[in-house]
């Protein structure tokens, strides 16, 4: 699924316009990437929760000609599925 499939499923399912459902969907994606910036998590309870964590700087070697590299050190957007997402996804219980 892409950002128009989920943009056409939100606009049947809420019986709303696409422009409308556009616009929620822009505006849950710029408050979780705020949120994040901000070095602070996002919950949506029983999906899921994004968090930042932060990557160190390291070494590394270029795999094409085995030169050492330097790796800078970066922030990474990450996501850890709630209890209900994993049992959708497993059927466990």
């Amino acid at each position: 699924m892409n950002k128009a499939t989920l943009i056409d499923k939100i606009a049947n399912d809420a019986g709303i316009t696409k422009n409308a459902a556009a616009t929620a969907v822009d505006s849950l994606i710029e408050g979780i990437t705020r949120t994040l910036k901000k070095n602070q998590r996002v919950t949506l309870v029983g999906f899921g929760t994004f968090s930042v964590s932060k990557r160190k700087a390291r070494t590394g070697r270029n795999p094409q000609t085995g030169e050492t590299i330097k790796i800078k050190a970066k922030k990474a957007a990450r996501f850890k599925p709630g209890k209900q997402l994993e049992v959708a996804l497993n059927g466990k219980k």
